[in-house]
């Protein structure tokens, strides 16, 4: 791994896959949203919103036929 910056406490490494490793002071490793934010601040990666999920009209039932041709 290849030390790319020091953030503060942190130490952000990036991996031969291309992927960004965290570790705080005490030699743990850090992951998830807390990654994600630190990276984020050192400009690192950029995070984008999640897609708008479209909104499916429920079906319009109507009268069933029989009940209608029995009037």
């Amino acid at each position: 791994m290849e030390l790319v910056k020091k953030v503060g406490e942190n130490t952000i490494y990036k991996k031969r896959s291309g992927r960004f490793g965290v570790q705080a002071k005490n030699r743990s490793w850090i992951n998830g949203e807390e990654k994600a934010k630190i990276l984020l601040d050192a400009g690192l990666i950029k995070i984008s919103k999640a897609a708008a999920k479209p909104v499916e009209e429920a079906p319009v039932e109507e009268a069933p036929a029989a009940e209608e041709a029995a009037e």
